[in-house]
């Protein structure tokens, strides 16, 4: 009898996010409160630096970029924002940092929940995902299924059904 997998990830298209950034200055530029504010949005690798003139319009940008990213279909549990900081010249600096991939201690104990709930299934950590493994469909299903019912900090993506 054959065996039936899929991978768990915490991942984001890039490519989106982008977009989702690019209309934040578009709409920065265009709004009339946020148009002399001197807004600055850097995409980074692992981040986003929003740096902008008050608590006020960072604020009013970072609501305009969740907004955004929610049109895109980015979850909101991608960005870590941190706490404001002065940045001299009386502007303020927030750094975004974008999680992606699933932590060691989160894939822990993402692991163990779904072996002590579900006995018929194997867990892997590989990395910054989890392998599930099961003999029936139905059991890969409910593992689904309970994972989705989890409030995690991280989004959740179900990839490479075999």
């Amino acid at each position: 009898m054959s065996s039936y997998s899929f991978d768990v990830v915490s991942d984001f298209d890039r490519q989106e996010l982008v977009n989702a950034i690019d209309q934040v200055r578009r709409e920065v530029i265009q709004r009339y409160d946020l148009k002399d504010s001197g807004t600055e949005i850097e995409l980074e690798e692992t981040s986003l630096v929003i740096t902008t003139a008050s608590e006020m319009t960072l604020q009013a940008v970072e609501d305009v970029l969740r907004q955004k990213a929610t049109k895109r279909d980015l979850s909101l549990k991608i960005f870590d924002f941190q706490t404001p900081e002065p940045a001299g010249g009386n502007r303020v600096r927030q750094v975004v940092t974008l999680r992606k991939g699933l932590s060691p201690e989160l894939a822990k104990s993402l692991s163990k929940k779904v072996r002590d709930t579900i006995k018929k299934v194997t867990v892997a950590i590989q990395g910054e995902s989890l392998r599930i493994t099961g003999k029936n469909k139905d059991d890969l299903q409910q593992v689904i299924a309970l994972l989705r019912s989890e409030d995690l900090e991280v989004p959740l993506q179900f990839e490479n059904y075999r």
